[in-house]
């Protein structure tokens, strides 16, 4: 029997392309998506030679993340891989933005990533085999204003993944964290963000950054930055510039045209 993959939030973009490089190299595929597309994915995917099972669920509720677990325990098969990727932003002055939008960036970046986590550790730690790959972004090394609650979200799942590796280091089980730069998906225009200057910036190709995040979570790195050299630098830039800096470079990038 193949070996099996879960990726949450695998309709499109990060997600979807990561579910076909592990599809082309073997792995069965359990996917999530909260829309209705995650079975046009299926369909998509299955052209890799794999079986694929698709379950589409709210990975902001409680619900939807148990149900997706459920649905993959139902299977009958030990979990390979997990990639948790899903994940939202949310453009905008934090003073305009509705309070119930703040929550949901928290609800699925932050609540339903522990979530998941939690399910996937408990079934691999008995197993002493498993690999992990926490999404995370550039974002998580800077300030986001003007990105004010999904910076810091990133930023958690980043730490989360660094923390979740140390203590499974003698398991058997890998955690790794892609941090991807900005990337040539819908990501920032689903977040509200089409007129501002990231989103009409450079992006990362999709699949060069899902080949590294892949790349690393085979290789057993701790941490990978997704993209190009430029990317990359900007991620070590980061580490030395101060707080400060970084914010009010980001809120340029990331102020919408009508706030400008």
């Amino acid at each position: 029997m193949s070996k099996l993959a879960i990726i949450s939030g695998a309709y499109s973009g990060i997600g979807f392309e990561i579910a076909r490089i592990l599809g082309n190299m073997g792995y069965d595929l359990a996917i999530s998506g909260s829309s209705d597309r995650i079975h046009d994915a299926k369909t998509e995917l299955k052209k890799t030679g794999v079986e694929v099972y698709a379950f589409q669920a709210d990975a902001a509720t409680y619900e939807g993340v148990e149900g997706f677990w459920q649905f993959t325990k139902d299977l009958g098969r030990n979990v390979d891989i997990a990639i948790l990727n899903v994940g939202i932003g949310l453009g905008g002055a934090f003073v305009d933005n509705k309070l119930e939008d703040d929550f949901r960036v928290i609800a699925i970046n932050i609540t339903g990533t522990v979530h998941l986590a939690k399910r996937v550790v408990q079934h691999m730690v008995p197993n002493k085999a498993g690999r992990i790959m926490i999404v995370s972004s550039l974002s998580a090394t800077t300030p986001t204003p003007f990105e004010t609650v999904y910076g810091p979200s990133k930023a958690f799942g980043y730490m989360f993944a660094e923390s979740l590796r140390e203590e499974l280091r003698d398991t058997g089980v890998s955690v790794t964290a892609l941090l991807p730069g900005a990337t040539n998906t819908r990501f920032h225009k689903n977040a509200g963000m089409a007129t501002s200057k990231i989103d009409h910036g450079p992006k990362n190709d999709l699949h060069e950054v899902a080949q590294q995040g892949v790349d690393a979570l085979m290789q057993n790195e701790d941490m990978v930055v997704g993209g190009n050299a430029a990317t990359k630098q900007q991620a070590i830039d980061n580490r030395a510039t101060p707080e400060t800096v970084k914010a009010a470079r980001h809120a340029i990038l990331c102020k919408l045209n009508s706030e400008q």
